[in-house]
């Protein structure tokens, strides 16, 4: 297939990587430990670790494991926020052989059940915060294995002031009543006394399940393979080095929860092989705190989303911070609009670079260059060794403009093997080696691509197709507005009109105001019929507007 693209491709970033170059991501692991040994890999509320502590205590952690009778191909939850102790046992674990089970610490038990009970876990290390959700239903799962943490745990004797206030003053930890539990300090102290038995791993071995948000159905698990999480390490890393040609290591700010796809490959594994050191964020709502962590570090990459950068556009102490080290920002997740990027530039001088990807595809498909070529309002260009198509719902490839909109499929080295345990869901999603997305979008013809919506997000109007994103966009540029949401609710003559949900950035704000500036930007089928003011608007724990949620209001 043509690939119109590759002309975007700066001169140091190679048409297509090698998904091989490791055959198993601790492969990887192991040589960065050794080559960046005395560098920092992870602050955290001041704590630093070197990439050879978090070699030696992830090595102890994964003897543990395997003491406990965990074999390799067993499955390890890991249900904690940003804290030191998530990269220790993700590492330990996949050293050990086992299957790493991401979960959300926010989960309801309800969601926990579903998740643990699907994936077979038989271990999980989970921060007290979150023990008396998972109290009331281990008992229907398969874990016998339970690894308790604070999150002050590594933290010396700052962490037990942290402790404190968490338990005693905030009572951020309601009682529990679990038995034959163990804290994480003592698990990977007592691993010390153990190695790691030798076990055979190769490149198409799951060695992770990555369960979608469940925004669109029940949560299923990807299968992520050694090679997926390679190659898509291998490519987000050579789409950086036009950054880091000086052969310096980047400073990463963290602020999306490492159980997150996107953070989770990029933050833990990209930026590891790249020697860089990542400032984890606990709580990213939190953006004081966020903005006070920022400040102590020369901070070269953020990665984050939409919402994130525009909540913390609107901070009052934000334009206090530093931008002189800021050398890239990478936006994920969910569409980044035009008005936050173009805010975000004005601001920090750094330019707000969108991508664009998938839990099934480890996560990360396309991503716009990291240069003057950077076009604000597309999802960029496919990342080396990836192709992208435009399809009709006869799934026959469309030519590239802006009049041939379809679903975006992919195909490359970083798409998941497949759903756990769900052999016709993955024959639904992976049709001849491509990845459906269930993103509409099209291909400009130089070969940017640029999305328009989720299919199930569709709003039909009359037999238009409205798309909520454009509405969204549009009120953005509205300056009293913070955020918004648009669906699609029914209507006797229309079939669909459009309803949004707005979070006023101004109290003045009114509706009259707000129809008269839609109308002035859209089509007068596009314009909203109904609006509706919030306090806030119901998002996924990494900040994705669940439109699903405000639809059954």
């Amino acid at each position: 297939m043509e690939k119109p693209w590759l002309q975007h491709y700066p001169a140091d970033v190679p048409a297509n990587i090698n998904p091989d170059a490791y055959a198993r991501v601790t492969d990887m692991l192991d040589e960065c430990f050794v080559k960046y040994k005395d560098r920092p890999a992870f602050y955290f509320m001041g704590k630093m670790l070197t990439f050879k502590q978090i070699d030696e205590m992830s090595r102890n952690f994964g003897a543990y494991l395997r003491t406990r009778g965990l074999e390799p191909g067993d499955r390890v939850a890991l249900m904690m926020p940003n804290i030191m102790q998530y990269p220790i046992a993700m590492f330990g674990a996949l050293r050990a052989g086992l299957i790493l089970v991401n979960t959300n610490p926010l989960y309801t038990p309800r969601e926990m059940r579903h998740q643990f009970v699907d994936s077979g876990a038989k271990a999980i290390i989970i921060a007290e915060n979150f023990a008396h959700n998972l109290e009331q239903i281990i008992d229907e799962t398969q874990i016998r294995t339970v690894i308790l943490t604070s999150i002050g745990e590594m933290l010396g004797l700052k962490g037990a002031v942290v402790n404190f206030v968490i338990r005693k003053v905030k009572k951020m930890v309601p009682k529990y009543n679990l038995q034959n539990t163990i804290c994480f300090s003592d698990a990977v102290s007592q691993g010390k006394k153990f190695t790691i038995p030798k076990h055979e791993s190769g490149p198409d071995d799951v060695i992770a399940l990555q369960y979608t948000g469940g925004t669109t159905g029940v949560a299923k698990g990807a299968m992520l393979t050694n090679r997926n999480l390679v190659a898509n390490m291998i490519q987000i890393r050579a789409w950086l080095n036009p950054l880091f040609s000086d052969g310096a290591s980047p400073v990463v700010l963290c602020p999306l929860p490492m159980y997150h796809i996107f953070s989770f490959t990029v933050n833990c594994l990209a930026f590891m092989e790249a020697g860089g050191a990542n400032v984890l964020i606990v709580n990213a709502r939190d953006l004081p705190a966020l903005i006070r962590e920022w400040k102590k570090y020369p901070v070269n990459l953020m990665t984050g989303v939409n919402t994130l950068y525009n909540g913390l556009l609107n901070h009052p102490d934000f334009r206090t911070i530093d931008f002189s080290t800021l050398r890239a920002c990478v936006g994920g997740a969910m569409a980044v609009q035009r008005a936050v990027a173009e805010r975000w530039q004005q601001v920090t001088g750094c330019q707000l670079t969108e991508g664009y990807g998938m839990t099934e595809s480890s996560p990360v498909i396309t991503v716009n260059p990291v240069d003057s070529t950077m076009r604000i309002g597309t999802i960029g260009v496919p990342v080396p060794s990836t192709d992208v198509r435009i399809v009709d719902d006869s799934g026959d490839p469309l030519p590239a403009g802006g009049d041939h909109i379809g679903e975006i499929q992919a195909r490359g080295p970083q798409i998941m093997k497949g759903y756990w345990q769900r052999p016709e869901a993955t024959a639904e999603t992976i049709k001849d080696g491509w990845l459906c997305t269930g993103d509409i979008g099209f291909m400009h013809p130089d070969g940017f691509f640029q999305i328009v919506d989720r299919k199930k997000d569709m709003i039909l109007v009359s037999g238009f197709n409205v798309f909520p994103n454009e509405i969204e966009d549009v009120l953005a540029m509205h300056p009293k507005v913070l955020e918004s949401a648009a669906v699609g609710v029914p209507d006797e003559k229309s079939g669909e009109v459009v309803k949004v949900f707005v979070v006023k950035k101004d109290p003045s704000l009114t509706t009259e105001e707000l129809i008269a500036h839609c109308r002035e930007n859209l089509t007068a089928y596009k314009v909203p019929r109904h609006v509706e003011f919030r306090d806030a608007l119901p998002k996924t724990n990494v900040g994705k507007i669940l439109r699903r949620e405000l639809r059954g209001l």
